[in-house]
Protein backbone atom coordinates (compact mmCIF):
# COMPACT_ATOMS: atom_id res chain seq x y z
CA UNK A 1 0.00 0.00 0.00
CA UNK A 2 1.18 3.52 -0.90
CA UNK A 3 2.05 4.69 2.29
CA UNK A 4 0.81 9.06 3.15
CA UNK A 5 3.45 11.27 2.58
CA UNK A 6 3.88 14.87 3.79
CA UNK A 7 2.55 17.35 1.18
CA UNK A 8 4.68 20.16 -0.81
CA UNK A 9 2.93 23.40 -1.13
CA UNK A 10 3.54 25.09 -4.86
CA UNK A 11 5.84 27.91 -4.43
CA UNK A 12 5.58 31.50 -5.89
CA UNK A 13 9.35 29.99 -7.31
CA UNK A 14 8.35 28.46 -10.88
CA UNK A 15 11.58 26.46 -10.67
CA UNK A 16 10.87 25.35 -7.75
CA UNK A 17 7.35 24.06 -8.85
CA UNK A 18 9.00 22.41 -12.04
CA UNK A 19 11.43 21.00 -10.01
CA UNK A 20 8.74 18.89 -7.94
CA UNK A 21 6.68 18.38 -11.30
CA UNK A 22 9.64 16.80 -12.91
CA UNK A 23 10.91 14.67 -9.73
CA UNK A 24 6.73 13.73 -9.97
CA UNK A 25 6.62 12.33 -12.85
CA UNK A 26 10.46 11.30 -14.18
CA UNK A 27 10.33 8.51 -16.92
CA UNK A 28 6.97 9.73 -17.86
CA UNK A 29 7.26 9.89 -21.79
CA UNK A 30 3.88 10.40 -22.34
CA UNK A 31 3.34 13.65 -20.17
CA UNK A 32 4.47 16.76 -22.14
CA UNK A 33 5.44 19.65 -20.39
CA UNK A 34 6.19 22.79 -22.02
CA UNK A 35 8.04 26.28 -20.72
CA UNK A 36 6.21 29.21 -21.93
CA UNK A 37 6.31 32.46 -21.62
CA UNK A 38 2.88 34.88 -20.91
CA UNK A 39 2.78 38.76 -20.53
CA UNK A 40 2.32 42.22 -22.63
CA UNK A 41 6.04 42.55 -22.08
CA UNK A 42 6.96 39.11 -22.36
CA UNK A 43 8.03 38.77 -18.86
CA UNK A 44 5.90 36.13 -17.15
CA UNK A 45 6.91 32.71 -17.31
CA UNK A 46 4.71 29.41 -17.03
CA UNK A 47 4.81 25.94 -17.07
CA UNK A 48 1.91 23.38 -18.73
CA UNK A 49 1.70 19.51 -17.96
CA UNK A 50 -0.96 17.54 -20.08
CA UNK A 51 -0.97 13.66 -21.12
CA UNK A 52 -0.33 13.81 -24.49
CA UNK A 53 -3.45 11.62 -25.85
CA UNK A 54 -6.18 13.52 -23.39
CA UNK A 55 -5.83 16.97 -25.13
CA UNK A 56 -6.23 18.45 -28.88
CA UNK A 57 -4.07 21.43 -28.65
CA UNK A 58 -5.67 22.49 -31.59
CA UNK A 59 -9.71 22.22 -30.24
CA UNK A 60 -8.38 23.06 -26.41
CA UNK A 61 -10.04 25.73 -24.36
CA UNK A 62 -6.35 26.61 -23.22
CA UNK A 63 -5.17 28.09 -26.29
CA UNK A 64 -8.14 30.80 -25.70
CA UNK A 65 -6.86 31.19 -21.98
CA UNK A 66 -3.23 31.19 -23.13
CA UNK A 67 -4.23 34.23 -25.48
CA UNK A 68 -6.09 36.03 -23.27
CA UNK A 69 -3.00 35.87 -21.03
CA UNK A 70 -0.75 37.32 -23.62
CA UNK A 71 -2.23 40.61 -23.62
CA UNK A 72 -2.02 41.05 -19.99
CA UNK A 73 0.86 43.05 -17.97
CA UNK A 74 2.51 40.83 -14.92
CA UNK A 75 0.18 42.36 -12.16
CA UNK A 76 -2.90 41.99 -13.96
CA UNK A 77 -2.18 37.91 -14.76
CA UNK A 78 -1.78 37.13 -11.20
CA UNK A 79 -4.94 39.37 -10.11
CA UNK A 80 -6.88 37.52 -12.65
CA UNK A 81 -5.43 33.84 -11.84
CA UNK A 82 -6.51 35.03 -7.90
CA UNK A 83 -9.47 36.16 -8.65
CA UNK A 84 -10.51 33.39 -11.03
CA UNK A 85 -11.29 35.95 -13.24
CA UNK A 86 -9.36 33.79 -16.06
CA UNK A 87 -12.38 32.84 -18.48
CA UNK A 88 -13.14 29.35 -17.65
CA UNK A 89 -15.65 28.30 -15.25
CA UNK A 90 -14.68 24.94 -14.75
CA UNK A 91 -11.10 25.71 -13.49
CA UNK A 92 -9.19 24.01 -10.18
CA UNK A 93 -7.01 25.80 -8.12
CA UNK A 94 -4.54 23.47 -5.85
CA UNK A 95 -2.19 24.92 -3.29
CA UNK A 96 0.12 21.64 -3.15
CA UNK A 97 2.39 19.57 -5.66
CA UNK A 98 0.76 16.47 -4.78
CA UNK A 99 -3.08 18.18 -5.53
CA UNK A 100 -1.64 19.38 -8.74
CA UNK A 101 -0.41 15.91 -9.69
CA UNK A 102 -3.43 14.11 -9.14
CA UNK A 103 -5.16 16.85 -10.98
CA UNK A 104 -3.18 15.99 -13.95
CA UNK A 105 -4.03 12.60 -13.79
CA UNK A 106 -7.92 13.06 -14.30
CA UNK A 107 -6.70 14.06 -17.98
CA UNK A 108 -7.14 17.56 -17.64
CA UNK A 109 -4.29 20.62 -18.00
CA UNK A 110 -2.29 21.90 -15.11
CA UNK A 111 -0.84 25.40 -15.25
CA UNK A 112 1.53 27.01 -13.36
CA UNK A 113 2.89 30.69 -13.17
CA UNK A 114 5.67 32.29 -11.83
CA UNK A 115 4.62 33.98 -8.69
CA UNK A 116 1.17 32.51 -7.94
CA UNK A 117 1.15 30.32 -5.06
CA UNK A 118 -1.56 27.69 -6.89
CA UNK A 119 -1.75 25.71 -9.85
CA UNK A 120 -4.77 26.04 -12.01
CA UNK A 121 -6.45 22.48 -13.24
CA UNK A 122 -8.04 24.02 -16.71
CA UNK A 123 -10.52 21.11 -17.96
CA UNK A 124 -10.19 19.59 -21.36
CA UNK A 125 -11.07 16.61 -23.21
CA UNK A 126 -10.00 14.02 -20.74
CA UNK A 127 -9.32 10.39 -21.33
CA UNK A 128 -10.17 9.17 -24.57
CA UNK A 129 -12.92 6.56 -23.88
CA UNK A 130 -15.81 4.47 -26.39
CA UNK A 131 -18.73 6.89 -26.09
CA UNK A 132 -22.31 5.59 -25.43
CA UNK A 133 -22.93 2.93 -27.28
CA UNK A 134 -25.92 0.10 -27.19
CA UNK A 135 -26.37 -2.49 -23.92
CA UNK A 136 -24.82 -5.64 -24.95
CA UNK A 137 -25.41 -7.87 -22.06
CA UNK A 138 -29.30 -7.00 -21.61
CA UNK A 139 -31.36 -7.04 -24.96
CA UNK A 140 -34.70 -5.53 -24.72
CA UNK A 141 -37.46 -5.43 -27.31
CA UNK A 142 -38.74 -2.19 -26.06
CA UNK A 143 -37.09 0.59 -24.44
CA UNK A 144 -33.87 2.66 -24.74
CA UNK A 145 -31.10 1.06 -26.50
CA UNK A 146 -28.52 3.65 -24.55
CA UNK A 147 -25.96 1.78 -23.09
CA UNK A 148 -23.35 3.09 -20.09
CA UNK A 149 -19.47 3.63 -21.45
CA UNK A 150 -16.59 3.97 -19.82
CA UNK A 151 -17.05 7.04 -17.95
CA UNK A 152 -18.72 7.95 -14.83
CA UNK A 153 -18.98 11.49 -15.83
CA UNK A 154 -21.00 10.24 -18.95
CA UNK A 155 -22.68 7.37 -17.19
CA UNK A 156 -24.21 10.17 -14.42
CA UNK A 157 -25.17 12.35 -17.04
CA UNK A 158 -27.12 9.29 -18.65
CA UNK A 159 -29.35 9.18 -15.31
CA UNK A 160 -30.12 12.80 -15.04
CA UNK A 161 -31.11 12.48 -18.98
CA UNK A 162 -33.81 10.61 -17.49
CA UNK A 163 -34.51 12.13 -14.02
CA UNK A 164 -34.48 16.12 -14.45
CA UNK A 165 -35.06 16.86 -11.03
CA UNK A 166 -32.54 18.72 -8.13
CA UNK A 167 -33.38 16.06 -5.72
CA UNK A 168 -30.83 13.38 -7.59
CA UNK A 169 -27.50 13.69 -5.75
CA UNK A 170 -24.23 12.44 -7.20
CA UNK A 171 -21.68 11.72 -4.32
CA UNK A 172 -18.26 11.80 -5.59
CA UNK A 173 -15.69 9.05 -3.60
CA UNK A 174 -12.22 7.59 -4.70
CA UNK A 175 -11.21 3.77 -4.12
CA UNK A 176 -7.82 2.69 -4.38
CA UNK A 177 -4.57 4.05 -2.63
CA UNK A 178 -2.72 4.19 -6.09
CA UNK A 179 -5.53 3.82 -9.07
CA UNK A 180 -7.25 6.83 -7.24
CA UNK A 181 -10.44 5.38 -8.99
CA UNK A 182 -13.50 8.34 -8.96
CA UNK A 183 -16.60 6.45 -7.87
CA UNK A 184 -20.09 7.82 -7.73
CA UNK A 185 -23.52 7.03 -5.25
CA UNK A 186 -26.29 8.42 -7.14
CA UNK A 187 -29.59 8.26 -5.60
CA UNK A 188 -32.70 10.73 -4.94
CA UNK A 189 -32.29 12.62 -1.32
CA UNK A 190 -35.84 12.26 -0.05
CA UNK A 191 -36.58 8.19 -1.11
CA UNK A 192 -33.48 6.66 0.11
CA UNK A 193 -32.56 5.88 3.46
CA UNK A 194 -29.82 7.49 5.48
CA UNK A 195 -28.59 4.58 6.68
CA UNK A 196 -28.13 2.94 3.43
CA UNK A 197 -25.80 5.47 2.34
CA UNK A 198 -23.71 5.37 5.76
CA UNK A 199 -23.67 1.75 5.63
CA UNK A 200 -22.78 1.83 1.59
CA UNK A 201 -20.02 4.10 2.23
CA UNK A 202 -18.82 2.42 5.20
CA UNK A 203 -18.61 -0.96 3.59
CA UNK A 204 -16.45 1.30 1.00
CA UNK A 205 -14.17 2.60 3.06
CA UNK A 206 -13.36 -0.18 5.62
CA UNK A 207 -10.93 -1.85 2.92
CA UNK A 208 -7.81 -0.47 1.45
CA UNK A 209 -6.20 -1.75 -2.11
CA UNK A 210 -3.86 -0.65 -4.54
CA UNK A 211 -6.28 -0.04 -7.75
CA UNK A 212 -10.00 -0.60 -8.49
CA UNK A 213 -9.91 -1.02 -11.91
CA UNK A 214 -13.77 -2.32 -12.38
CA UNK A 215 -17.22 -2.07 -10.10
CA UNK A 216 -16.73 -5.77 -9.80
CA UNK A 217 -13.73 -5.22 -7.74
CA UNK A 218 -15.70 -3.28 -5.13
CA UNK A 219 -18.86 -5.68 -5.21
CA UNK A 220 -16.71 -8.60 -4.33
CA UNK A 221 -14.95 -6.25 -1.19
CA UNK A 222 -17.96 -5.37 -0.10
CA UNK A 223 -20.09 -7.94 -0.38
CA UNK A 224 -22.01 -9.00 3.31
CA UNK A 225 -21.34 -13.12 2.66
CA UNK A 226 -18.51 -13.26 0.26
CA UNK A 227 -18.62 -16.78 -0.14
CA UNK A 228 -22.29 -16.82 -1.46
CA UNK A 229 -22.87 -18.12 -5.37
CA UNK A 230 -25.95 -15.25 -5.57
CA UNK A 231 -24.60 -11.91 -6.14
CA UNK A 232 -25.72 -9.65 -3.57
CA UNK A 233 -25.53 -6.55 -5.80
CA UNK A 234 -27.35 -5.94 -9.33
CA UNK A 235 -25.38 -5.50 -12.23
CA UNK A 236 -26.89 -3.24 -14.90
CA UNK A 237 -25.13 -1.51 -18.38
CA UNK A 238 -28.84 0.10 -18.91
CA UNK A 239 -29.28 3.67 -17.87
CA UNK A 240 -32.82 3.43 -17.40
CA UNK A 241 -32.42 0.58 -15.67
CA UNK A 242 -30.36 2.03 -13.06
CA UNK A 243 -33.25 5.67 -13.03
CA UNK A 244 -35.56 3.47 -12.70
CA UNK A 245 -33.98 1.67 -9.46
CA UNK A 246 -32.99 5.40 -8.13
CA UNK A 247 -36.54 5.77 -8.33
CA UNK A 248 -37.84 3.12 -6.39
CA UNK A 249 -35.47 4.29 -3.03
CA UNK A 250 -32.15 2.51 -4.42
CA UNK A 251 -28.40 3.33 -4.51
CA UNK A 252 -26.63 3.34 -7.76
CA UNK A 253 -22.74 3.12 -7.63
CA UNK A 254 -20.60 3.98 -10.90
CA UNK A 255 -16.95 3.06 -11.21
CA UNK A 256 -14.97 5.59 -13.39
CA UNK A 257 -13.46 2.87 -16.50
CA UNK A 258 -16.21 0.88 -15.88
CA UNK A 259 -19.50 0.68 -18.14
CA UNK A 260 -21.44 -1.84 -15.71
CA UNK A 261 -23.44 -0.40 -12.83
CA UNK A 262 -23.91 -1.96 -9.26
CA UNK A 263 -27.44 -1.58 -8.25
CA UNK A 264 -28.18 -2.17 -4.34
CA UNK A 265 -29.99 -3.08 -2.40
CA UNK A 266 -31.44 -6.10 -4.45
CA UNK A 267 -33.16 -9.24 -3.99
CA UNK A 268 -33.84 -12.09 -6.09
CA UNK A 269 -37.03 -10.74 -7.87
CA UNK A 270 -34.91 -7.66 -8.79
CA UNK A 271 -32.67 -10.14 -10.89
CA UNK A 272 -35.69 -11.52 -13.10
CA UNK A 273 -37.30 -8.71 -13.79
CA UNK A 274 -36.03 -6.58 -16.90
CA UNK A 275 -36.55 -3.36 -18.57
CA UNK A 276 -38.97 -3.91 -20.74
CA UNK A 277 -41.54 -5.52 -18.10
CA UNK A 278 -42.49 -1.83 -17.20
CA UNK A 279 -42.98 -0.89 -21.08
CA UNK A 280 -44.82 -3.61 -22.51
CA UNK A 281 -48.70 -4.56 -21.35
CA UNK A 282 -48.89 -6.35 -18.55
CA UNK A 283 -49.93 -9.81 -19.32
CA UNK A 284 -46.99 -9.79 -21.93
CA UNK A 285 -44.85 -8.82 -19.00
CA UNK A 286 -46.47 -11.55 -16.48
CA UNK A 287 -45.99 -14.31 -19.14
CA UNK A 288 -42.15 -13.32 -19.49
CA UNK A 289 -41.84 -13.32 -16.10
CA UNK A 290 -43.24 -16.80 -15.18
CA UNK A 291 -41.27 -17.66 -18.29
CA UNK A 292 -37.82 -16.74 -16.66
CA UNK A 293 -38.77 -18.12 -13.17
CA UNK A 294 -39.30 -21.00 -14.40
CA UNK A 295 -36.12 -21.03 -16.40
CA UNK A 296 -34.12 -20.14 -13.53
CA UNK A 297 -35.74 -23.64 -11.51
CA UNK A 298 -34.98 -25.94 -14.39
CA UNK A 299 -31.46 -24.36 -15.22
CA UNK A 300 -30.65 -25.84 -12.08
CA UNK A 301 -32.33 -28.69 -11.61
CA UNK A 302 -33.26 -30.51 -14.81
CA UNK A 303 -29.65 -32.17 -15.28
CA UNK A 304 -30.16 -33.96 -11.67
CA UNK A 305 -34.12 -34.54 -11.85
CA UNK A 306 -33.19 -36.69 -14.93
CA UNK A 307 -30.06 -38.28 -13.32
CA UNK A 308 -32.88 -39.25 -10.34
CA UNK A 309 -35.40 -40.46 -12.81
CA UNK A 310 -33.48 -42.31 -14.89
CA UNK A 311 -30.89 -44.28 -12.19
CA UNK A 312 -33.42 -44.66 -8.75
CA UNK A 313 -37.03 -43.84 -9.64
CA UNK A 314 -37.53 -45.15 -12.95
CA UNK A 315 -41.26 -46.58 -11.26
CA UNK A 316 -43.01 -43.31 -11.90
CA UNK A 317 -41.95 -43.30 -15.30
CA UNK A 318 -44.64 -44.95 -18.08
CA UNK A 319 -42.93 -48.12 -19.74
CA UNK A 320 -43.50 -46.76 -23.13
CA UNK A 321 -40.75 -44.08 -22.33
CA UNK A 322 -38.92 -45.99 -19.79
CA UNK A 323 -38.03 -48.20 -22.96
CA UNK A 324 -37.51 -45.19 -24.99
CA UNK A 325 -34.96 -44.74 -22.60
CA UNK A 326 -33.43 -47.97 -22.35
CA UNK A 327 -33.16 -48.12 -25.98
CA UNK A 328 -31.53 -44.73 -26.18
CA UNK A 329 -29.02 -45.57 -23.66
CA UNK A 330 -28.29 -49.11 -25.74
CA UNK A 331 -24.53 -48.96 -26.70
CA UNK A 332 -23.39 -45.81 -24.67
CA UNK A 333 -20.43 -47.08 -22.19
CA UNK A 334 -20.49 -44.99 -19.54
CA UNK A 335 -23.10 -44.48 -16.51
CA UNK A 336 -25.78 -41.93 -17.14
CA UNK A 337 -23.71 -39.37 -14.46
CA UNK A 338 -20.76 -39.11 -16.50
CA UNK A 339 -23.16 -38.93 -19.80
CA UNK A 340 -24.27 -35.47 -17.99
CA UNK A 341 -20.67 -34.39 -17.18
CA UNK A 342 -19.26 -34.63 -20.64
CA UNK A 343 -22.21 -32.84 -21.93
CA UNK A 344 -22.59 -30.17 -19.45
CA UNK A 345 -18.56 -29.72 -19.67
CA UNK A 346 -18.60 -29.47 -23.09
CA UNK A 347 -21.39 -26.89 -23.24
CA UNK A 348 -19.65 -24.89 -20.64
CA UNK A 349 -16.15 -24.81 -22.75
CA UNK A 350 -18.48 -23.77 -26.00
CA UNK A 351 -20.22 -21.41 -23.97
CA UNK A 352 -16.90 -20.16 -22.38
CA UNK A 353 -15.03 -20.24 -26.40
CA UNK A 354 -18.03 -18.11 -27.61
CA UNK A 355 -17.30 -15.49 -25.19
CA UNK A 356 -13.77 -15.25 -25.71
CA UNK A 357 -14.22 -15.50 -29.04
CA UNK A 358 -14.49 -11.98 -31.57
CA UNK A 359 -18.29 -11.21 -32.46
CA UNK A 360 -19.31 -13.39 -35.44
CA UNK A 361 -16.99 -15.82 -34.89
CA UNK A 362 -17.98 -16.73 -30.96
CA UNK A 363 -21.63 -16.68 -32.52
CA UNK A 364 -20.85 -19.06 -34.72
CA UNK A 365 -18.71 -21.19 -32.30
CA UNK A 366 -21.20 -21.39 -29.86
CA UNK A 367 -24.80 -22.19 -32.58
CA UNK A 368 -22.62 -24.77 -35.04
CA UNK A 369 -19.89 -26.09 -31.99
CA UNK A 370 -22.98 -27.16 -29.65
CA UNK A 371 -24.58 -28.77 -32.83
CA UNK A 372 -21.41 -30.84 -34.24
CA UNK A 373 -20.40 -32.19 -30.75
CA UNK A 374 -23.90 -33.04 -29.71
CA UNK A 375 -24.76 -34.57 -32.86
CA UNK A 376 -21.33 -36.45 -33.53
CA UNK A 377 -21.18 -37.21 -29.30
CA UNK A 378 -24.30 -39.02 -30.35
CA UNK A 379 -23.51 -40.83 -33.54
CA UNK A 380 -20.18 -42.04 -31.72
CA UNK A 381 -22.12 -43.84 -28.88
CA UNK A 382 -20.37 -41.37 -26.25
CA UNK A 383 -24.03 -40.27 -25.11
CA UNK A 384 -27.57 -40.79 -25.63
CA UNK A 385 -30.04 -38.08 -27.76
CA UNK A 386 -32.16 -37.64 -24.28
CA UNK A 387 -29.03 -36.23 -22.40
CA UNK A 388 -28.24 -33.82 -25.43
CA UNK A 389 -32.20 -32.98 -25.47
CA UNK A 390 -31.99 -32.39 -21.60
CA UNK A 391 -28.80 -30.73 -21.64
CA UNK A 392 -29.81 -28.56 -24.47
CA UNK A 393 -33.04 -27.55 -22.69
CA UNK A 394 -30.66 -26.51 -19.63
CA UNK A 395 -28.45 -24.37 -21.53
CA UNK A 396 -31.71 -22.24 -22.78
CA UNK A 397 -32.90 -22.30 -19.64
CA UNK A 398 -29.96 -20.50 -18.08
CA UNK A 399 -29.59 -17.84 -20.94
CA UNK A 400 -33.45 -16.84 -20.72
CA UNK A 401 -32.25 -15.56 -16.92
CA UNK A 402 -31.92 -12.13 -17.76
CA UNK A 403 -28.51 -10.87 -15.43
CA UNK A 404 -25.70 -13.00 -16.26
CA UNK A 405 -23.87 -13.06 -12.45
CA UNK A 406 -27.49 -14.67 -11.33
CA UNK A 407 -27.60 -16.80 -13.99
CA UNK A 408 -23.81 -17.68 -13.00
CA UNK A 409 -25.32 -18.88 -9.83
CA UNK A 410 -27.65 -21.33 -11.35
CA UNK A 411 -24.90 -23.22 -13.39
CA UNK A 412 -22.67 -23.74 -10.16
CA UNK A 413 -24.99 -25.11 -8.26
CA UNK A 414 -26.42 -27.43 -11.21
CA UNK A 415 -22.86 -29.62 -10.99
CA UNK A 416 -23.58 -29.92 -7.23
CA UNK A 417 -27.60 -31.15 -7.94
CA UNK A 418 -25.99 -33.26 -10.05
CA UNK A 419 -23.68 -34.72 -7.75
CA UNK A 420 -26.28 -35.44 -5.29
CA UNK A 421 -28.95 -36.84 -7.35
CA UNK A 422 -26.15 -39.26 -8.74
CA UNK A 423 -25.60 -40.28 -5.33
CA UNK A 424 -28.98 -40.24 -3.46
CA UNK A 425 -31.58 -39.82 -6.28
CA UNK A 426 -34.95 -37.49 -5.34
CA UNK A 427 -33.63 -37.55 -1.74
CA UNK A 428 -30.40 -36.07 -2.63
CA UNK A 429 -31.77 -33.82 -5.35
CA UNK A 430 -34.21 -32.33 -2.51
CA UNK A 431 -31.54 -32.06 0.68
CA UNK A 432 -29.55 -29.84 -1.85
CA UNK A 433 -32.63 -27.70 -2.76
CA UNK A 434 -33.35 -27.18 0.73
CA UNK A 435 -29.83 -26.52 1.57
CA UNK A 436 -30.22 -23.66 -1.11
CA UNK A 437 -33.43 -22.49 0.27
CA UNK A 438 -32.24 -22.09 3.88
CA UNK A 439 -28.93 -19.90 2.48
CA UNK A 440 -31.39 -17.96 0.38
CA UNK A 441 -33.57 -17.58 3.28
CA UNK A 442 -30.75 -16.42 5.73
CA UNK A 443 -29.09 -14.10 2.67
CA UNK A 444 -29.52 -10.16 2.93
CA UNK A 445 -28.38 -7.27 0.81
CA UNK A 446 -27.67 -4.36 2.75
CA UNK A 447 -30.70 -5.55 5.45
CA UNK A 448 -33.42 -5.95 2.73
CA UNK A 449 -33.85 -10.32 2.62
CA UNK A 450 -32.97 -11.72 -0.15
CA UNK A 451 -36.31 -13.42 -0.79
CA UNK A 452 -38.28 -10.52 -0.62
CA UNK A 453 -41.17 -10.76 -1.28
CA UNK A 454 -41.35 -14.31 -1.09
CA UNK A 455 -40.94 -13.45 2.61
CA UNK A 456 -41.15 -10.24 4.41
CA UNK A 457 -43.97 -8.90 2.43
CA UNK A 458 -45.63 -7.24 5.53
CA UNK A 459 -42.50 -5.06 5.46
CA UNK A 460 -44.18 -3.28 3.05
CA UNK A 461 -47.66 -4.18 3.79
CA UNK A 462 -47.66 -6.70 1.25
CA UNK A 463 -47.59 -4.23 -1.70
CA UNK A 464 -44.53 -5.28 -3.28
CA UNK A 465 -46.45 -8.86 -3.96
CA UNK A 466 -48.33 -6.82 -6.78
CA UNK A 467 -45.05 -6.82 -8.82
CA UNK A 468 -43.13 -10.41 -8.51
CA UNK A 469 -43.94 -12.92 -10.03
CA UNK A 470 -46.75 -11.33 -12.09
CA UNK A 471 -46.92 -7.72 -12.33
CA UNK A 472 -50.11 -6.08 -12.35
CA UNK A 473 -51.01 -3.15 -14.72
CA UNK A 474 -49.20 -0.46 -14.14
CA UNK A 475 -52.19 1.56 -12.43
CA UNK A 476 -52.64 -0.85 -9.74
CA UNK A 477 -48.71 -0.79 -8.76
CA UNK A 478 -48.94 2.69 -6.79
CA UNK A 479 -46.41 2.29 -3.98
CA UNK A 480 -42.86 1.86 -4.21
CA UNK A 481 -40.87 -1.36 -2.99
CA UNK A 482 -40.04 -1.80 0.19
CA UNK A 483 -36.23 0.25 -0.51
CA UNK A 484 -37.58 3.53 -0.34
CA UNK A 485 -38.71 5.10 2.39
CA UNK A 486 -41.88 4.11 4.45
CA UNK A 487 -43.36 8.25 4.36
CA UNK A 488 -42.32 8.31 0.33
CA UNK A 489 -43.58 4.91 -0.96
CA UNK A 490 -46.45 6.73 -2.86
CA UNK A 491 -45.53 6.93 -6.61
CA UNK A 492 -49.00 6.77 -8.37
CA UNK A 493 -51.86 8.95 -7.99
CA UNK A 494 -55.01 9.48 -10.23
CA UNK A 495 -56.92 12.48 -10.06
CA UNK A 496 -54.81 14.95 -8.23
CA UNK A 497 -52.57 16.72 -9.57
CA UNK A 498 -49.05 15.69 -7.96
CA UNK A 499 -46.18 18.29 -7.27
CA UNK A 500 -43.11 17.89 -9.03
CA UNK A 501 -39.81 17.36 -7.01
Amino acid sequence: MAKTQEKTQISPVLKENIEHMEQLFCVCDDIKKKELILGENQDVPCYLMFIEVAIDMGKSTLNGLLKYLRGLKREEIIAALEKNAVGVSDATYFTTIEEAGDGLLTGDVILFVDGFTKAVKIPDGGYPNMGISEADSEKVIRGSNEGFCDSVKQNAALIRKRIRSPKVKVKQLFCGSRSHTCVYLTYIEDLVYPGLLEEIERRLTDFEIDGVLDSGVLEQLSEDKWYSPFPQFQTTERPDRAAMSILEGRVVLLSDNSPVALLLPTDYNSFVRTSDDYYNRWEIATFGRMLRYVASFFAMTLPGFYLALTNFHTQILPTTLLLAFADARQGVPFPAVIEVIIMELSFELLREAGVRLPGAMGNTIGIVGGLIIGQAAVEANLVSPIVVIVISFTALCSFAIPNEEFATAFRVLKFALILLSAWLGYFGMLAGLLAILIHLANLKSFQIPYLMPFVGADLNDYEDERDFLWRLPIRKITKRPIYARREERTKLIFGKKAGKG
